[in-house]
């Protein structure tokens, strides 16, 4: 079945870029020993801007495939608002485009934020794509929002259709995926934990353990 997916999604990833290339591969030999909390750490040598730009980039690509299997089912109709349970609800907010918070309904919201993160990976002054060129000083600010962002993403998937992915037989993956995400975000303290408030019970299961 081909997904129907109401952005474009951009595999962010030029193989010409050394230290890319070299990152990637550190990144799919320690996630295939199964330890996540050494996949996350910073490699010894390498600098953090480069590896937060290519996690981010991995990151971006995980959330956006995984939202791809709900499109048909997370619709204006089924989803009105972009909503993490009762307590939580995102309106969006670009500050540029759109500089007051709207509300949307929860495709939209996702299409919005996506394309967003599409143009901070795609913009050569953030997200330097020569090798030496560098990072801007705002640069973990911009991987701050960019986490905050799709964490709400796994928020709706969780809160709105946890049910549909395991009737897709999808949560084992799902479920791994935002171990890794969050166990990440804590290596590196990206998202306020204000913003985790709508997955904190399943986040302590991930990060109590260690």
């Amino acid at each position: 079945m081909k997904l129907s997916i109401p952005h474009s999604i951009v595999f962010i990833s030029n193989p010409s870029l050394s230290w890319g290339a070299q990152l990637r591969k550190h990144i799919d030999a320690t996630l295939g020993s199964g330890n996540l909390r050494e996949a996350v750490k910073l490699p010894p040598g390498e600098d953090l801007n480069e590896w937060l730009a290519v996690n981010s980039v991995d990151f971006f690509n995980q959330v956006n495939l995984l939202y791809g299997t709900l499109t048909e089912f997370c619709t204006p109709e089924n989803c009105r608002t972009m909503s993490a349970g009762p307590k939580y609800e995102y309106r969006w907010a670009d500050g540029v485009q759109i500089k007051k918070p709207i509300e949307v309904s929860a495709p939209k919201y996702v299409e919005y934020l996506m394309d967003w993160i599409e143009g901070q990976l795609g913009d050569e002054s953030i997200f330097p794509q020569k090798l030496g060129s560098p990072f801007p000083p705002n640069f973990k600010d911009v991987v701050k929002t960019i986490f905050k962002r799709l964490f709400r993403v796994y928020a709706h998937i969780y809160h709105s259709h946890f049910q549909k992915i395991v009737s897709l037989k999808e949560e084992a993956h799902l479920n791994t995926c935002f171990k890794h995400f969050i166990l990440f975000t804590f290596e590196f303290g990206l998202i306020d934990k204000k913003e985790l408030a709508p997955l904190q019970e399943l986040i302590e299961t991930i990060i109590v353990p260690y």
